[in-house]
C-alpha cells in the first residue's frame, strides 16, 4: 500500500507544525512512562540525568584545572604542576566511570522501553485481525513490520539520545557561561562609544546563532528525504521476500526478468532518493566541519590582545579557550544534532501515522463494522439479510441467506469471483465491509470451537509439530496423536519429523500443505468446520479420502465447504450455488 510522501510544513505554519510534532512525540512517549514499569522506567532516567549533570560538573572542573596545569608552566611552578596533574588524573577515573554507567544505564532504558512498545504495538496490529484490516483501509501506511521492528528501535534511541543531549547541553551552557563571563572583560566598540561587558559570551551567541540558521538553511530537506529513503528501503526488501515466498511460481512461469525489472525498479528509487541525501549531507557536512574547525582557533584570536596585554595569562587564557568552546558547543547543539533531529522527526511521522491508521481501523471495526454479529439462541449459524460489499463500501458483491444446523454439512458452489470466499470471510468476522446480520452459534468464533481451512494454509516458519499443531501450542496435544493424524492424512513420512524445523511452506508442496491443513482439524476437533477450497491442489482420491477422515473422525462436526468438483457433493447433505442476477451480484440459492 502507497504511502503518503512526507511534506514539509509551510513557513507560515512552522510554529505550529512544531506544536504538533512535540505533542505526537508526547503522546508516543507518555504511556511508558506512566505504565506499570514507570518507577523502575523514572528510576533508570533519574539515575541518567544524575550521571550527565556529574559529567557536566567534571567537565567544568576539568577547565580549571586545565587553567592551573597552564598557569604552572608558565610560572614554571614543578610543585603546582605535579599537584594539578595528580588532581587531573584522579577526576578522569572518576570520569570514566561516570561515562561507562551512563552509557550502559541508557542502554538498558532503550531496550526496557523499546520492548514495552514492541509488546504494545504488535499486541494493537494483532488485535482483532487489524493486520488484516490495514490492508483494506486508505491509511496511507505502509509495510507495518518497519514501524514495529526499525522505528520504534530508532524513536526510543533518538528520544533518549536528543532529550538528554538538550538538557545536558543547557546545563553546560549555564555553567560555561558564568566561566565565560567573568573572564571575559569587556571591550570597547568606539563606534558606539559603549564598553561591552562579557564581550566573549556575546561572539559566542552570535557565532552560534549565524551557524544554526545556514545549517537550518542547507539541511532542511534531510527530514523529508529521509523519510522517503526508510519507504524505498522498506518496499525493495519486501518486494524480494515477495519473491522468496512465492519462488516456485516464478520459477514456473519463468518470471525472473519481470521480477528483476520491478526490482530495477524500486531500487532505482533508493538510488535517487540516496544520491538526493548524499548531496544535501555534503553541503552540510562542508559547512559544518568548517564551522567546526573554525571554532577551534576564533577564540583565541578573539581573546589574544588580552593576553598580549597582560590582561590574561596563558592559563586563564586557555580555560577562556575551553569555556569559549563549550559555551559555543552548546549553543551549536542544534547544529551537531541537525541529521538526528531529522531522523527524529521522519521517525515520529511514520510512528505516528501508523499509530493513527491503527486506531482508525480498531474503531471503524468497532464502531462501523457494517455487518452486525450476534449469538445464536438456537445454536445454529444464520446469514439474515447478508449483503457483502468490496472494501469501497459501495459495490455490491454478493446477497445470502442462510441456516445451517449444529452438525449439518452444506457445499456452496459457484463461478470463480462471485464471492463464495468472501462469504466465509464474513462468517469468520473478518470481512466487515457490508449490511446484514450473522447469528454464530455459542463458540463459534475461532477460538472457542470452530475453525477455517483456506485454500493455502498457513504455515510458520518452525518445527513441523508446530506446523501441524498450529494455532495452538506444539505440546498441546501429544506427539503420538500428532504423528497419528499426519499417517492418517497420508503423511507417514513425516511422521518422525516432528522435532526438524523448516521453512515447510517451500518444502512441502500444495498438496502436502492442504493435508497438513486437515491434520489440524483432526487435532483440534472444532464444532464448526469452514472449508474453503481446501482440497483442490489434492487429487480426486485423496480429496475423497480426506473428506472421508472428517465425515468419520468428526460425526459432530458442522462442515461448510466451498468448492467446484462436483465429487465433493458426496460428503455433503445439502447443496448452495452462488449465481449472478442481471446485475452482476452473486446471490446464495439452492441448486
Amino acid at each position: 500500500m502507497p504511502a503518503r510522501a512526507y511534506a514539509p510544513p509551510p513557513s507560515s505554519g512552522r510554529l505550529s507544525a512544531a506544536r504538533r510534532f512535540l505533542a505526537d512525540v508526547w503522546r508516543l512517549t507518555k504511556p511508558y512512562w506512566s505504565s506499570e514499569e514507570k518507577w523502575a522506567a523514572r528510576g533508570l532516567l533519574a539515575a541518567i540525568v544524575v550521571l550527565n549533570l556529574a559529567a557536566v560538573f567534571m567537565e567544568v572542573w576539568f577547565t580549571q584545572i586545565n587553567a592551573d596545569i597552564f598557569n604552572a608552566l608558565q610560572d614554571k611552578d614543578q610543585n603546582g604542576f605535579i599537584h594539578a596533574l595528580l588532581v587531573f588524573g584522579g577526576l578522569a577515573l572518576v570520569f570514566i566511570a561516570v561515562a561507562v554507567y551512563r552509557l550502559y544505564l541508557n542502554q538498558m532504558l532503550q531496550i526496557r522501553w523499546r520492548r514495552w512498545l514492541t509488546e504494545r504495538y504488535l499486541g494493537d496490529w494483532l488485535e482483532n485481525q487489524t493486520y488484516y484490516r490495514l490492508q483494506f483501509a486508505d491509511t496511507g501506511t505502509d509495510n507495518p513490520d518497519q514501524r514495529i521492528a526499525e522505528d520504534l528501535r530508532s524513536f526510543v534511541q533518538l528520544t533518549l539520545s536528543l532529550s538528554l543531549g538538550f538538557m545536558t547541553n543547557l546545563v553546560s551552557l549555564v555553567s560555561f557561561l558564568a566561566i565565560l563571563w567573568s573572564l571575559s572583560g569587556s571591550v570597547t566598540l568606539p563606534w558606539l562609544g559603549i564598553d561591552l561587558p562579557g564581550y566573549m559570551v556575546w561572539v559566542a551567541l552570535v557565532y552560534a546563532v549565524a551557524g544554526t540558521w545556514i545549517t537550518h538553511r542547507i539541511g532542511k530537506p534531510l527530514a523529508r528525504l529521509s523519510f522517503d529513503q526508510q519507504r524505498y528501503e522498506a518496499d525493495f526488501r519486501f518486494a524480494m521476500v515477495r519473491l522468496r515466498e512465492n519462488a516456485e511460481s516464478v520459477a514456473l512461469q519463468q518470471g525472473e526478468a519481470q521480477e528483476a525489472r520491478g526490482f530495477g525498479d524500486r531500487f532505482a528509487q533508493v538510488v535517487a532518493n540516496w544520491w538526493s541525501l548524499m548531496r544535501t549531507q555534503k553541503r552540510l557536512v562542508w559547512f559544518t566541519s568548517a564551522y567546526g574547525q573554525i571554532a577551534i582557533i576564533f577564540p583565541l584570536l578573539v581573546a589574544a590582545p588580552r593576553y598580549f596585554s597582560g590582561a590574561l595569562p596563558l592559563g586563564s587564557l586557555m580555560q577562556t579557550s575551553q569555556a569559549f568552546g563549550q559555551v559555543q558547543g552548546a549553543m551549536s547543539w542544534f547544529i551537531d544534532a541537525y541529521v538526528s533531529l531529522a531522523d527524529w522527526h521522519a521517525t515520529t511521522s511514520r510512528l505516528t501515522g501508523f499509530r493513527h491508521a491503527v486506531e482508525r481501523v480498531r474503531a471503524d471495526a468497532r464502531d462501523h463494522a457494517g455487518v452486525e454479529r450476534a449469538v445464536a439462541a438456537d445454536g445454529a449459524l444464520t446469514l439474515d439479510g447478508l449483503a457483502l460489499t468490496l472494501p469501497d463500501g459501495g459495490t455490491p458483491l454478493v446477497r445470502a441467506d442462510l441456516t445451517v444446523r449444529p452438525g449439518e454439512t452444506l457445499l456452496i458452489t459457484g463461478p470463480s469471483g462471485s464471492g463464495k470466499s468472501t462469504i466465509l470471510r464474513a462468517i469468520a468476522g473478518i470481512w466487515p465491509f457490508g449490511r446484514g446480520r450473522i447469528a454464530l452459534p455459542p463458540g463459534g468464533s475461532a477460538a472457542n470451537g470452530s475453525m477455517v481451512l483456506p485454500q493455502k494454509p498457513y504455515l510458520p516458519i518452525g518445527s513441523l509439530r508446530s506446523t501441524v499443531t498450529y494455532p495452538a501450542a506444539p505440546d498441546a496435544f501429544p506427539a503420538e496423536a500428532v504423528r497419528e493424524v499426519l499417517d492418517a492424512v497420508g503423511m507417514a513420512g513425516f511422521a518422525d519429523r516432528l522435532a526438524e524445523e523448516d521453512h515447510w511452506s517451500q518444502r512441502l508442496s500444495g498438496g502436502e500443505q492442504q493435508r497438513i491443513a486437515i491434520a489440524r482439524a483432526l487435532l483440534h476437533k472444532p464444532d464448526w468446520l469452514y472449508l474453503d477450497e481446501a482440497t483442490s491442489a489434492c487429487d480426486p482420491e485423496t480429496e475423497e479420502r480426506l473428506y472421508g477422515l472428517l465425515r468419520d473422525r468428526l460425526p459432530g462436526t458442522a462442515l461448510v465447504s466451498v468448492g467446484h468438483r462436483p465429487s465433493l457433493a458426496a460428503f455433503h447433505e445439502r447443496r448452495l450455488t452462488v449465481r449472478r442476477d442481471g446485475d452482476g451480484i452473486g446471490e446464495l440459492a439452492a441448486v
